[in-house]
């Protein structure tokens, strides 16, 4: 198993640290913590079944939930089909492995073929990136959650598991653009969707090959650190990894198996820079969530402990989204690395960004149009 280095990946831990346990995420919190969950985050939830979808105009129309909560669909089937056991499967328990491990073996010469094979087939399944790292285990949680109670369990994985295959799967960017709006969920719902057949699919994949493999998506680990050890992008402000194929626009997934693989080594071509001096995920927040200033140590009971990194405050974040109803991403929208990257003219612009016309780069951001009226992306159809 090869973990790349702290310095490689950008990563900057403390004697202080400790494994996050998955109870104290802010979404787990608002089932069982009185000082998260309150009638605004129960109406959140509930407005995912159109019990209490609010009716509050351009963007929160029955059409724009009813759009949203459609995309999440086949997300929500396979994250229910065990719930009475107490598994909230790709959100508070790995996936269960739908078909066994093969007794026959597929055996490699070579790491690096069966990583390339493992990006091809990733490709074909629908993902749009996919980088490998070794299991770095700082980063699983040190408990999941058992929903019938909320009671910490253990996470269940199998002995033996040597990496981490990680997935980004892009969000529609001109969804994206309607946000604050439920709308612009359905740009999440969508790739909720997506990445749990693909993810699903994968490990399928590599079971059949003979080799262990548990599919995940926000459930087990924290996704970002190993998306950042994989290669596939660097931390940013807004608390997202941004990619030089997508910026900000990803959600991501994974796997994690005992295939003897290759892995990619963490890129840092200057996001962290660009950071240093962009302040518009925080200028943009409506309720001031995003930290300013250099990353530090510390945050709330939703924090993971001993990291030095630009944290969020979680708790005023998902009460806004309570308020809203549907989920918040303007620090997704408002990011300068937001664009489309196969026009040559955003390219010009991302390297600008990554070198040391940084400075310029982010003013020649200060006009860009930022979102898109729900309205007009309904009349575009």
């Amino acid at each position: 198993m090869q973990v790349p280095s702290d310095s490689a990946a950008g990563i900057e831990t403390t004697e202080e640290f400790k494994q996050f346990s998955q109870k104290n995420d802010v979404f787990t919190r608002a089932f069982w913590d009185p000082t998260v969950r309150t009638k605004k985050t129960d109406s959140f939830f509930e407005s995912y079944r159109m019990e209490a979808a609010p009716r509050r105009g351009d963007g929160f129309t029955q059409k724009d939930f009813a759009l949203r909560n459609a995309s999440w669909l086949i997300s929500d089937i396979m994250t229910d089909r065990h719930a009475k056991k107490g598994r909230r499967e790709g959100f508070q328990a790995p996936i269960s492995n739908d078909t066994p491990v093969s007794d026959e073996k597929v055996v490699y010469k070579k790491s690096e073929d069966a990583s390339l094979e493992i990006k091809k087939v990733s490709k074909f399944f629908g993902a749009d990136l996919c980088g490998i790292t070794g299991l770095d285990k700082r980063w699983l949680y040190s408990k999941r959650v058992d929903v019938r109670d909320m009671s910490e369990v253990d996470l269940g994985l199998p002995d033996g598991l040597t990496h981490v295959i990680v997935l980004g799967h892009q969000m529609d960017k001109d969804l994206v653009q309607t946000y604050p709006s439920a709308l612009g969920g359905a740009a999440t719902g969508r790739e909720y969707s997506h990445e749990a057949s693909i993810v699903m699919q994968i490990a399928a994949y590599i079971r059949n090959l003979g080799y262990q493999a548990v599919a995940s998506m926000n459930d087990t680990g924290l996704v970002i650190p190993m998306a950042v050890q994989a290669g596939l992008g660097e931390y940013a402000r807004n608390q997202l990894v941004i990619t030089p194929e997508f910026g900000p626009r990803l959600r991501f997934s994974k796997i994690f198996t005992d295939m003897p693989l290759e892995p990619d080594y963490p890129k840092r071509p200057g996001v962290s820079k660009f950071c240093d001096i962009c302040t518009k995920c925080v200028d943009a927040c409506p309720v001031k969530a995003l930290p300013k200033g250099p990353p530090k140590t510390g945050g709330g009971l939703s924090a993971i402990k001993g990291v030095k990194k630009w944290t969020s405050d979680a708790e005023k974040c998902f009460s806004f989204w309570a308020t809203l109803s549907t989920d918040c991403a303007i620090c997704m929208r408002v990011c300068p690395f937001n664009r489309d990257f196969r026009y040559w003219h955003q390219r010009i612009w991302l390297k600008l960004a990554l070198s040391p016309a940084r400075r310029f780069a982010l003013w020649l951001d200060k006009n860009r149009e930022r979102r898109i009226k729900p309205s007009k992306w309904w009349a575009k159809l």
